[in-house]
């Protein structure tokens, strides 16, 4: 290490990489802080301290931070209908600016030199990490010991065990990062994108041929773009993304496979788990199709694609990506209504939808006894409305002018 470091505070996750890190910096001899943000994987920080204190660490913060987490950051993603590449939920993405804000607070805190972090010189995290540390505190060092190390993932499992470290096995075989909002699995067998991901992998959903033969039906409700009720029971946002990940994941919702274009400029065959982004995506982006205008739609898939490809890319900090999100959420401020779902062997589909701000109107759009533009009022749209093309065509074909 290059560095002149003596004190560091690195993200502990509580897997392979962040584990040998924290050996590995104390052997360089630097005084390392470590800290677990719960962002709802399910970790007990408890444990995390007593296996980060195992491992060489100094001193230890473990922070609950869920209620921030989808405040701050999942809810202005389902506002924007966020799916990287029309796939990808940003789970990962949604949680590194947050992490890498208390970070900061904490190297400050502790008066320490550095922050650092577990992710490789080929992933996206790393850049998500880097430009938001750096961006709130450019004084601080960033340190990657993986980028600096370059072992392969059995070399550090090697390591690992001649220091005695405790590693999951889960965590020796794939790369695996989950909180509230999906679960992302890499490596190991997964890194060929003709196999097809094993069960083993796969934790929050059950395969879609074993799940059960009768759909269930769900509803939710939304105020303002944001879920405030499940089947009409009231709760918060983060029970019902809980409920929602058992609910759909039990008929195998959620599962994604894609390839995926990496910041860095490679693809990558990326494995996720998001059952209850699935669903909530879903029902949100068909209950603003029955509110917002066609134009409002048109102009907001656009602002929903750039804020989704900001956060991707690690740039949270970046000026567009807060008025983007201002813009969205002003947009979202008429989007109430409620959304019914159905969950069958894999697929989650809408069946139903209904809001006081629908921009529907049965009278108007209903064949048995809506309303219908008489002959004339019809050829006469038809004509204004195809004008410009038909004059066009003419043009440039030589053929007589409308």
């Amino acid at each position: 290490m290059n560095e002149e470091v003596s004190k560091v505070v690195l993200a502990y996750s509580g897997g392979l990489d962040t584990t040998v890190a924290i050996k590995w910096f104390t052997e360089q001899g630097v005084d390392v802080v470590t800290f677990t943000a719960d962002v709802g994987q399910g970790i007990d920080l408890k444990d995390a301290e007593r296996r980060a204190c195992e491992s060489g660490s100094s001193k230890h913060y473990g922070l609950d931070l869920k209620s921030e987490f989808v405040s701050g950051y999942v809810i202005p993603a389902i506002r924007a209908n966020a799916k990287y590449e029309e796939e990808y939920p940003l789970s990962s993405a949604l949680s590194r600016p947050l992490i890498s804000s208390k970070l900061v607070e904490i190297a400050e805190k502790e008066k320490a030199d550095a922050v650092a972090h577990g992710c490789t010189s080929k992933g996206n995290d790393q850049v998500r990490f880097d430009i938001t540390v750096r961006a709130l505190n450019p004084k601080l060092k960033v340190i990657a010991p993986t980028r600096i190390w370059r072992w392969t993932r059995q070399q550090e499992v090697e390591y690992a065990k001649s220091r005695g470290l405790k590693i999951p096995e889960s965590h020796s075989k794939y790369s695996i990062d989950q909180n509230l909002w999906g679960r992302s699995i890499e490596g190991g067998l997964l890194e060929d994108p003709w196999n097809e991901p094993p069960e083993e992998v796969f934790e929050w959903t059950v395969d879609p041929v074993r799940a059960s033969r009768e759909p269930q039906y769900i509803t939710l409700k939304f105020k303002e773009g944001v879920p405030r009720a499940l089947n009409d029971v009231e709760m918060d946002t983060i029970s019902i993304i809980s409920q929602l990940n058992w609910l759909a994941g039990k008929h195998g919702i959620g599962r994604i496979d894609h390839m995926e274009s990496r910041i860095i400029g490679f693809k990558s065959r990326e494995v996720y788990e998001a059952p209850a982004a699935s669903a909530i995506l879903k029902a949100h982006k068909d209950l603003e199709k029955m509110i917002l205008t066609r134009r409002e739609l048109q102009f907001k898939e656009f602002a929903d694609r750039e804020w989704t490809n900001l956060v991707y890319e690690g740039l949270w900090g970046d000026p567009l990506r807060k008025s983007l999100e201002e813009m969205i959420a002003k947009m979202n401020q008429v989007v109430d209504g409620e959304v019914k779902l159905k969950f069958y062997k894999g697929s989650v589909s809408v069946v139903g939808r209904r809001s006081k701000y629908a921009a529907y109107s049965l009278n108007i759009a209903g064949y048995d006894k809506g309303w219908y533009p008489s002959d004339e009022e019809a050829r006469g749209f038809i004509q204004a409305w195809g004008l410009h093309t038909l004059i066009a065509r003419a043009a440039r074909e030589g053929v007589q002018k409308v």
